[in-house]
C-alpha cells in the first residue's frame, strides 16, 4: 500500500514539475508585409518583421526558409530575453521575375512553444512601359 502511495505521489510530483517548465513564446507586431507597387526598374524590395517573446525562457530562431530564392530572410541570430525584442529582415528580388503581384512566405522554425511559424509578403511589381 505504501508503495502505491509512494507511486502517486512521484507522478504528481512529476506531472506537476512536467507543466512548470519554461518556455519561450513569439509575438508578432505583424505576419504580413505588403510592398504595394514598385516598378520593375527598382526591383529589390526590403522590410523588417519585429517580434517579443512573451514567454519566460531564451527564445532561438535555428531557422528561417523563404519560399522561393528570390526572398533571403536575416534574423537576429543570438537568444531573444523574455520580453525583449527581435527582427527579421526579408528582401525580394524581383529582377528577372514577371511583373505582377507575388505574395512568398517565411516559414521560422523556433524554440518557441508553437516551434514553426510562417510570415508573409507581398506585393506588385509593376512593368516598366518600353514605349515613349
Amino acid at each position: 500500500m505504501k508503495k502505491i502511495i509512494l507511486s502517486m505521489m512521484l507522478l504528481m510530483v512529476g506531472t506537476a514539475f512536467a507543466f512548470a517548465q519554461k518556455a519561450a513564446d513569439i509575438k508578432f507586431d505583424q505576419t504580413t508585409h505588403d510592398f504595394g507597387q514598385f516598378p520593375e526598374s527598382s526591383p529589390v524590395v526590403s522590410c523588417t518583421f519585429t517580434f517579443t517573446n512573451i514567454g519566460d525562457a531564451p527564445l532561438v530562431i535555428h531557422q528561417a526558409v523563404a519560399s522561393c530564392g528570390c526572398t533571403v530572410p536575416e534574423y537576429t541570430k543570438e537568444p531573444v530575453m523574455p520580453g525583449k525584442t527581435g527582427t527579421i529582415k526579408v528582401t525580394y528580388n524581383g529582377t528577372g521575375k514577371y511583373p505582377g503581384h507575388f505574395k512568398k512566405s517565411i516559414t521560422l522554425r523556433t524554440s518557441a512553444k508553437t516551434e514553426m511559424v510562417r510570415i508573409y509578403i507581398e506585393g506588385d511589381m509593376t512593368a516598366t512601359s518600353s514605349g515613349k
